[in-house]
């Protein structure tokens, strides 16, 4: 390691989660259905997630925009149901995979990061991200890796 950060992995590939032009991100319009209801994108069904409050949930899911959504899931008025920590991977696997088998295009860009390490780049978040050192948990990277380990499994099983 030079200088305080890990350098850039080659066999990476390196991404925003909040960018709305990348196809692996949270707040790239694609909807999806769950939990009986359409989503416009996997931030909007992330953020609804923490709460719930029915009303609420839909406030979040009517948002005009994910950013709009992810502020509304910030609330700090609001509470997030007690066991959220512990499920919040698991909401977000939920939303990755649906949308993947729903929209062929979001299919399409995780099986073409082929079989590289998949990092959420942000400089900020150390769970769902790298974080700036790169040493984060990038969470959100791992999802992605295992839906696409999943849908590969899927592949070849219908084959």
């Amino acid at each position: 390691m030079e200088g305080l950060f890990l350098p850039t992995d080659e066999n990476a590939y390196y991404f925003s989660r909040s960018d709305d032009t990348e196809l692996l991100g949270t707040y790239y319009p694609l909807s999806f259905t769950l939990e009986g209801v359409e989503w416009p994108t996997v931030e909007h069904y992330f953020q609804a997630m923490k709460f719930e409050d029915s009303q609420y949930r839909e406030k979040i899911r009517a948002a005009t925009s994910p950013k709009q959504a992810r502020k509304l899931g910030r609330n700090r008025f609001k509470r997030p149901r007690p066991d959220w920590k512990s499920i919040r991977t698991t909401i977000m696997t939920r939303a990755v995979y649906t949308r993947c088998k729903t929209h062929t295009q979001a299919y399409q860009a995780l099986m073409d990061t082929d079989a590289k390490k998949i990092v959420e780049s942000s400089s900020y978040d150390y769970f769902w991200g790298c974080g700036r050192d790169r040493l984060g948990h990038n969470h959100y990277g791992v999802i992605l890796t295992k839906v696409r380990d999943k849908l590969r499994e899927e592949e070849k099983a219908s084959q």
